[in-house]
């Protein structure tokens, strides 16, 4: 693993340790302190292609998976859409040892609250995600979601309803935020992604890029209609690890965000 663009303050021994990607992608020191912050975490082909095979498991690879868990053990709430926790098979966050220290002290839970976004309810509730889960487990919904839906996913989840007929999302992160979850992750789906960049929600993206060609119909990272603008973002730290790369790029309006 090499670091082309290094954001530290020296250099890295050893950038495959826990201990140096957790540096390398810490959230802004305001970040805890009143500033929510929300940071994107996909992974694509180099033709674009956000997922091989229906997945995106199809695109990782060894040090994809372990940046993703260093991304969760840094964050105090994922934030995935239902239609991606049903075809990835979402479980439980798990705690990690080598992060029970740092978390205790920045008054995180043990691993982070996974909250799904739904409009329509469609879970499956006996899932270890609502079953067994370390931390209980969060649904995001709007008001027109189903009444009896919204009872039985309130018996196995804490709900929060914002919006009327969709979701809405700036209202949601604020929701979120205001329980203290101000270091908010995103593992989308692409629609999710596309509507919360499309809100101007979006400070921070880590997007890792796989020497994989697919074509085919497989949607980008962001699916849906043309953001209003094209949001610009600048890059702050780039790895290299057997032909990976590993990109992080923030928002170009929050040049004194940079962790």
């Amino acid at each position: 693993m090499q670091q082309l663009i290094n954001p530290l303050s020296g250099p890295v021994d050893d950038l495959w340790s826990l201990e140096s990607l957790a540096e390398v992608y810490a959230y802004p020191e305001q970040v805890g302190r009143g500033l929510p912050w929300l940071r994107a975490n996909m992974v694509s082909g180099l033709d674009g292609a956000a997922r091989l095979d229906g997945l995106s498991e199809g695109l990782s690879g060894d040090a994809d998976k372990r940046i993703f868990g260093v991304l969760r053990a840094l964050a105090d709430v994922v934030l995935v859409g239902a239609q991606t926790v049903r075809a990835e098979g979402y479980r439980p966050a798990r705690a990690r040892a080598e992060f029970a220290a740092a978390r205790a002290a920045a008054g995180q839970p043990p691993a982070p609250v996974i909250a799904i976004v739904s409009r329509g309810l469609d879970l499956d509730l006996t899932a270890p995600l609502f079953t067994a889960p370390l931390v209980r487990t969060v649904v995001v919904t709007c008001e027109s979601a189903p009444a009896e839906a919204r009872r039985a996913v309130a018996a196995a989840a804490d709900l929060v309803v914002a919006g009327e007929d969709a979701v809405d999302l700036p209202t949601a992160l604020a929701e979120l935020a205001g329980r203290g979850w101000q270091r908010q992750l995103t593992e989308g789906g692409p629609r999710l992604l596309g509507q919360l960049a499309a809100a101007g929600l979006l400070d921070e993206l880590c997007l890792s890029l796989a020497p994989v060609l697919s074509g085919g119909e497989s949607p980008r990272i962001l699916h849906g209609p043309a953001l209003p603008s094209a949001a610009r973002m600048r890059l702050v730290s780039l790895i290299e690890q057997n032909g990976f790369l590993f990109t992080r790029y923030l928002r170009a309006a929050d040049t004194a965000a940079e962790a």
